[in-house]
């Protein structure tokens, strides 16, 4: 079912300004550091996982797994942000919802390492956050969590590793961060060339020259 875009940030110094045309959920799509208490709905967090559901993935394994907790479920809620770095337990403790992102380090069908995994996870959280950018909703992907902690906490099989975290919310509401915080939900977003990472023929070499 088609949704109508919604826009995630009224802040113009947010919405990306490309070189080349992209669809509007990428350019909409940012990662705030401040979210209102407005709660994300049931039907909509369905979707968002929904949509992680049908990210592509390397034979596909569908390596990913995703801890969720509600704010409203308080003890959860608690739980999951205990197992966050210090840094960003205030900030993402706003959040309408938290989940951990986790993947399976092996194949399923034949126990070696899969070496897409980690790559397939973030293909997965992408799905989810242009769903919820689409919704008007933002998340913050964060690499700052304490795995073994969440290992401890939710009873992580062996075969998994817990990797990532996810904010999702509503922007906007009180600023609860430090000042080093706010100046980047302040500041525009700003991306490196094409130039920079996109090659052809040797490493540096530009693929598309003016």
């Amino acid at each position: 079912m088609a949704h109508t875009l919604q826009r995630v940030s009224e802040d113009a110094n947010k919405v990306a300004t490309p070189d080349h045309p992209i669809h509007d959920l990428l350019a909409l799509r940012w990662s705030p550091y401040r979210f209102s208490d407005r709660q994300i709905s049931h039907a909509d967090l369905l979707s968002l996982f929904e949509a992680a559901r049908w990210a592509a993935s390397s034979y596909n394994e569908q390596p990913w797994r995703f801890v969720v907790a509600r704010h409203q479920d308080i003890l959860e809620f608690h739980r999951m942000v205990s197992c966050l770095v210090d840094a960003n337990r205030v900030w993402a403790s706003q959040a309408s919802a938290l989940a951990i992102g986790i993947f399976r380090v092996t194949h399923a069908r034949t126990g070696n390492r899969n070496p897409a995994a980690e790559h397939d996870l973030g293909a997965a959280s992408a799905s989810l956050t242009m769903e919820a950018t689409s919704r008007g909703i933002s998340v913050h992907q964060m690499i700052g969590i304490q795995p073994e902690r969440a290992r401890e906490v939710y009873s992580i099989p062996p075969e998994y590793a817990a990797l990532t975290a996810l904010a999702l919310g509503y922007p906007g509401g009180n600023w609860m961060g430090d000042d080093e915080l706010r100046l980047r939900d302040q500041k525009s977003r700003q991306r490196q060339p094409q130039t920079e990472f996109v090659f052809r023929g040797k490493w540096g070499q530009q693929a598309f020259p003016a």
